[in-house]
Protein backbone atom coordinates (compact mmCIF):
# COMPACT_ATOMS: atom_id res chain seq x y z
CA UNK A 1 0.00 0.00 0.00
CA UNK A 2 1.15 3.48 -0.91
CA UNK A 3 1.81 6.10 1.69
CA UNK A 4 1.87 9.83 0.80
CA UNK A 5 5.18 9.79 2.68
CA UNK A 6 6.74 6.46 -0.27
CA UNK A 7 4.75 8.98 -2.97
CA UNK A 8 7.03 11.95 -1.93
CA UNK A 9 10.51 10.29 -1.26
CA UNK A 10 9.61 9.57 -4.88
CA UNK A 11 8.78 12.30 -6.52
CA UNK A 12 12.07 13.72 -4.70
CA UNK A 13 14.36 11.38 -6.10
CA UNK A 14 13.12 11.83 -9.81
CA UNK A 15 13.45 16.08 -8.83
CA UNK A 16 17.45 15.13 -7.44
CA UNK A 17 17.88 12.69 -10.50
CA UNK A 18 16.75 15.40 -12.92
CA UNK A 19 19.01 18.32 -11.19
CA UNK A 20 21.63 16.16 -10.91
CA UNK A 21 21.44 15.23 -14.74
CA UNK A 22 20.97 19.17 -15.43
CA UNK A 23 24.08 19.79 -13.22
CA UNK A 24 26.19 17.52 -15.00
CA UNK A 25 25.20 18.66 -18.70
CA UNK A 26 25.61 22.39 -17.28
CA UNK A 27 29.66 21.31 -15.89
CA UNK A 28 30.19 19.71 -19.69
CA UNK A 29 29.24 22.75 -21.29
CA UNK A 30 30.21 25.58 -19.32
CA UNK A 31 32.70 27.99 -20.06
CA UNK A 32 35.35 29.54 -17.52
CA UNK A 33 33.59 27.86 -14.34
CA UNK A 34 30.47 30.62 -15.08
CA UNK A 35 27.73 28.43 -14.02
CA UNK A 36 25.85 29.65 -11.42
CA UNK A 37 22.64 27.79 -9.67
CA UNK A 38 19.60 29.02 -7.56
CA UNK A 39 16.24 28.23 -5.63
CA UNK A 40 13.16 29.85 -5.17
CA UNK A 41 9.46 29.18 -4.42
CA UNK A 42 9.36 29.20 -8.94
CA UNK A 43 11.86 25.94 -8.52
CA UNK A 44 15.24 25.88 -9.22
CA UNK A 45 17.55 27.80 -11.78
CA UNK A 46 20.81 27.45 -13.66
CA UNK A 47 22.90 30.08 -15.69
CA UNK A 48 26.22 29.57 -17.63
CA UNK A 49 27.71 30.63 -20.97
CA UNK A 50 28.08 28.82 -23.72
CA UNK A 51 30.41 30.25 -26.89
CA UNK A 52 28.82 34.19 -26.85
CA UNK A 53 25.78 33.46 -25.11
CA UNK A 54 24.27 32.81 -21.80
CA UNK A 55 21.79 30.11 -20.81
CA UNK A 56 19.13 29.69 -18.43
CA UNK A 57 17.42 26.52 -17.12
CA UNK A 58 14.56 26.35 -15.25
CA UNK A 59 13.16 23.64 -13.82
CA UNK A 60 10.16 24.79 -11.66
CA UNK A 61 9.48 21.17 -9.30
CA UNK A 62 9.38 17.82 -9.49
CA UNK A 63 5.90 16.77 -10.34
CA UNK A 64 4.67 15.34 -13.82
CA UNK A 65 2.98 19.14 -14.14
CA UNK A 66 6.25 20.91 -13.51
CA UNK A 67 8.10 21.98 -16.70
CA UNK A 68 11.40 22.19 -17.39
CA UNK A 69 12.47 25.64 -19.51
CA UNK A 70 15.87 26.48 -21.31
CA UNK A 71 16.10 29.76 -23.27
CA UNK A 72 18.89 32.12 -24.31
CA UNK A 73 18.94 35.55 -25.14
CA UNK A 74 20.03 36.32 -28.75
CA UNK A 75 18.98 39.98 -30.15
CA UNK A 76 17.63 42.36 -28.07
CA UNK A 77 14.08 44.05 -29.18
CA UNK A 78 13.66 46.53 -31.35
CA UNK A 79 15.72 45.88 -34.26
CA UNK A 80 16.29 47.40 -37.53
CA UNK A 81 13.85 45.76 -39.62
CA UNK A 82 11.44 43.51 -37.25
CA UNK A 83 9.38 42.12 -40.17
CA UNK A 84 12.44 40.85 -41.99
CA UNK A 85 13.65 39.51 -38.75
CA UNK A 86 10.37 37.49 -38.12
CA UNK A 87 10.14 36.14 -41.07
CA UNK A 88 13.55 35.16 -41.04
CA UNK A 89 13.08 33.51 -37.55
CA UNK A 90 10.41 31.70 -39.04
CA UNK A 91 12.04 29.96 -41.28
CA UNK A 92 15.14 29.00 -39.31
CA UNK A 93 12.06 27.66 -36.93
CA UNK A 94 10.64 25.51 -39.59
CA UNK A 95 14.67 24.71 -40.92
CA UNK A 96 17.34 24.67 -37.95
CA UNK A 97 15.91 25.09 -34.55
CA UNK A 98 14.92 20.76 -33.87
CA UNK A 99 13.60 20.75 -30.69
CA UNK A 100 13.96 25.07 -29.70
CA UNK A 101 12.43 28.03 -31.18
CA UNK A 102 13.31 31.40 -31.76
CA UNK A 103 10.74 33.29 -29.57
CA UNK A 104 9.95 36.85 -27.57
CA UNK A 105 10.97 37.21 -24.09
CA UNK A 106 10.78 40.11 -22.28
CA UNK A 107 11.37 42.41 -25.16
CA UNK A 108 14.02 40.43 -26.76
CA UNK A 109 14.73 37.60 -29.06
CA UNK A 110 15.59 33.96 -27.68
CA UNK A 111 15.77 30.56 -28.01
CA UNK A 112 13.98 28.72 -26.03
CA UNK A 113 12.53 25.01 -25.44
CA UNK A 114 9.90 23.39 -22.86
CA UNK A 115 8.50 20.72 -21.67
CA UNK A 116 7.15 19.03 -18.64
CA UNK A 117 9.11 16.66 -16.31
CA UNK A 118 6.69 13.76 -16.89
CA UNK A 119 8.57 10.64 -17.77
CA UNK A 120 11.97 13.38 -18.83
CA UNK A 121 14.76 11.22 -19.35
CA UNK A 122 18.03 12.22 -18.87
CA UNK A 123 18.96 12.46 -22.48
CA UNK A 124 15.84 14.60 -23.21
CA UNK A 125 17.08 17.10 -20.54
CA UNK A 126 20.76 17.02 -22.19
CA UNK A 127 19.50 17.24 -25.85
CA UNK A 128 17.35 20.32 -24.83
CA UNK A 129 20.14 22.08 -23.03
CA UNK A 130 22.76 21.50 -25.75
CA UNK A 131 20.23 22.58 -28.66
CA UNK A 132 19.22 25.56 -27.00
CA UNK A 133 22.50 26.48 -26.02
CA UNK A 134 24.33 25.59 -29.56
CA UNK A 135 21.58 26.94 -31.51
CA UNK A 136 21.95 30.20 -29.60
CA UNK A 137 25.40 30.66 -29.89
CA UNK A 138 25.44 29.64 -33.68
CA UNK A 139 22.78 32.61 -34.74
CA UNK A 140 23.51 35.52 -31.96
CA UNK A 141 26.29 37.34 -34.06
CA UNK A 142 24.33 36.97 -37.12
CA UNK A 143 21.31 38.21 -36.08
CA UNK A 144 22.99 41.01 -34.17
CA UNK A 145 24.81 41.82 -36.85
CA UNK A 146 22.10 41.79 -39.30
CA UNK A 147 19.30 43.12 -37.03
CA UNK A 148 20.83 45.03 -33.73
CA UNK A 149 20.38 48.25 -32.96
CA UNK A 150 24.23 49.98 -33.38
Amino acid sequence: MDTGSEVLKTEEYMYASHAEVIETVISSLEEDQSAMVSQSEAGRFWKFKYGSVEVFVQMTGESEDDMLVVWSPVLPLPSKDDAKLMQKLLELNWSSTFESHFCIMDNQIVVAAQRTVAELSPGEVSRNITVVATIADNYDEALQEEFGQS
